[in-house]
C-alpha cells in the first residue's frame, strides 16, 4: 500500500496549486500577515489549550516543549474561515497547466534547477528520482521557495483541532509539529507554514515530515524551513522513493499516435498522455492527474523539452486560449485589471470583464464571448 503525504487535508489540491493559492508569502514578518490570521483573543480556544496540554503530556511531549510551543501563538479566526470557505476547483487541463507550467515557472525551475545543480544530482544519486522531477515539485509547491508560508504552525493546527471539523486530524498534526519542536529540528519561531499547516520548500504537514524528512546536509537537524531547500528536496526524493519511484522510468509522455502502454486524456479534445507507474506514484504526493501531469510536464521544461505539441479544443465559451490571453490583453489596454495575460480567467479577469460590459451598458454577467472580444476592438 502506498504512503500517503496529505491525505484528507484539504485546500492543498492540485486545482488550487498550494504555490499560488493557499500560502501566505514567505519572506515578511508576523506582523506583516493579514489581521485575521494573527491571534486573536478566544476564551474557549485558551480552555481547550489547557485541557490539550493534559493530552500532549500523556503523548510524551514535555511541558518546556509545551511553553515554548504556545508562547505568543493563538486564535487564528482566518484559518477557520479559510477552512470552511474552500472553493470546488473545477479549472480545466489547459487552465492548470497555463499556471502550473507557466513561463515565468518554467523560467524559474530552469535557474533553480541550474543554482542547486550539485545538491539536485547528489539527491538524484542516492534516491533515483530525477532532479528535474524533484525540482518541479518544489516549484509546484512553493514557487522554488519564495511562497513557503509565514503562518505559525502551533497556531494553525491548534485552532484547526479546537474548531472540530476536522477535529482528530489537526490534534494529530500538532501532536507530530510539537515533536519536530521537542526533536530540536527548527526552533519555535520558525516553525511556519500555509494556513493548513504545511511546510517548507515543498510543503510537507508535519505527520508526513515525521514520516519522509530526511537530513540530507548532516548538520543533526531536518531543516525544510530555511532558505537552504537541500533537506527539503531530498525529503522529497525519499517520499517518492519510498512509495515505489522506479529508478530509470519516466513519469510518461505526450502521444500524438499509437500507444502500447496507459494512455489518459483529462481534458475531452485536449492532448493525450502515455502514463508509468511513476505517475502513479506522483499521484501519491497530490491525487490528481492534473497534478501529476504538471509535475511531469514541468520537469520536462526544465530539462529543455518544449510546450505540448497538442491543441486544446475552444472553451464553454467558444474561446480558445490564445483568444483569453487576448481578451485580458485588450481589458487591460483599456484600463480594466484583468490579472495579467496568461489565458486564465479568474477571478480578477471576470471581474474585470463586469466592469467593462457596466461600462458599455451591457448585461454584468462576467462571462467572456467572442462578441465580447470584439466589441473591445484590436
Amino acid at each position: 500500500m502506498h504512503l500517503t503525504r496529505r491525505t484528507t487535508l484539504l485546500g492543498l489540491s492540485a486545482f488550487a496549486l498550494s504555490a499560488c493559492a493557499t500560502t501566505v508569502p514567505t519572506g515578511r514578518p508576523s506582523g506583516g500577515l493579514p489581521a485575521d490570521l494573527r491571534p486573536t483573543p478566544n476564551p474557549a480556544y485558551d480552555a481547550w489549550v489547557a485541557s490539550f496540554r493534559t493530552r500532549a503530556v500523556n503523548a510524551g511531549i514535555s511541558q518546556s516543549t509545551l511553553n515554548a510551543a504556545f508562547r505568543g501563538t493563538g486564535y487564528l479566526p482566518g484559518v477557520v474561515r479559510r477552512d470552511r470557505n474552500q472553493t470546488e476547483f473545477t479549472r480545466t487541463l489547459e487552465d492548470y497547466l497555463s499556471i502550473a507550467a507557466s513561463d515565468e515557472r518554467v523560467q524559474k525551475g530552469r535557474a533553480a534547477y541550474a543554482r542547486h545543480r550539485s545538491t539536485l544530482n547528489a539527491v538524484e544519486a542516492r534516491y533515483g528520482v530525477p532532479a528535474n522531477i524533484v525540482t518541479a515539485i518544489w516549484g509546484l509547491e512553493s514557487f522554488y521557495g519564495e511562497r513557503r508560508g509565514d503562518v505559525p504552525v502551533i497556531s494553525a493546527t491548534s485552532t484547526l483541532a479546537f474548531d472540530g471539523r476536522r477535529g482528530a486530524f489537526f490534534e494529530k498534526q500538532l501532536i507530530e509539529a510539537l515533536r519536530i519542536l521537542q526533536s530540536g529540528d527548527v526552533a519555535p519561531a520558525n516553525l511556519t507554514g500555509s494556513w493548513a499547516g504545511a511546510m517548507g520548500h515543498t510543503q510537507f504537514i508535519p505527520t508526513s515530515y515525521q514520516a519522509f524528512a530526511v537530513d540530507f546536509t548532516g548538520d543533526g537537524r531536518r531543516d525544510i524551513w530555511s532558505d537552504d531547500p537541500s533537506d527539503s528536496l531530498a525529503s522529497t526524493a525519499a517520499y517518492l522513493s519510498r512509495n515505489g519511484w522506479r529508478s530509470g522510468q519516466s513519469w510518461g509522455r505526450e502521444v500524438t499516435g499509437p500507444a502500447s502502454g496507459t494512455v489518459i486524456q483529462p481534458q475531452p479534445g485536449g492532448p493525450r498522455f502515455e502514463v508509468t507507474r511513476n505517475f502513479r506514484v506522483i499521484k501519491t504526493y497530490n491525487n490528481s492527474d492534473s497534478y501529476a501531469i504538471g509535475v511531469g510536464h514541468l520537469a520536462d521544461r526544465i530539462a529543455g523539452g518544449g510546450p505540448l505539441r497538442g491543441t486544446f479544443p475552444p472553451d464553454q465559451y467558444g474561446l480558445t486560449k490564445d483568444d483569453r490571453i487576448d481578451l485580458q490583453r485588450r481589458l487591460t489596454a483599456r484600463g480594466f485589471d484583468a490579472g495579467g495575460v496568461d489565458g486564465v480567467l479568474g477571478t480578477k479577469s471576470k471581474a474585470a470583464i463586469t466592469a467593462y460590459q457596466s461600462s458599455q451598458g451591457l448585461p454584468a454577467t462576467g462571462n467572456p464571448s467572442p462578441e465580447l472580444l470584439r466589441s473591445l476592438g484590436g
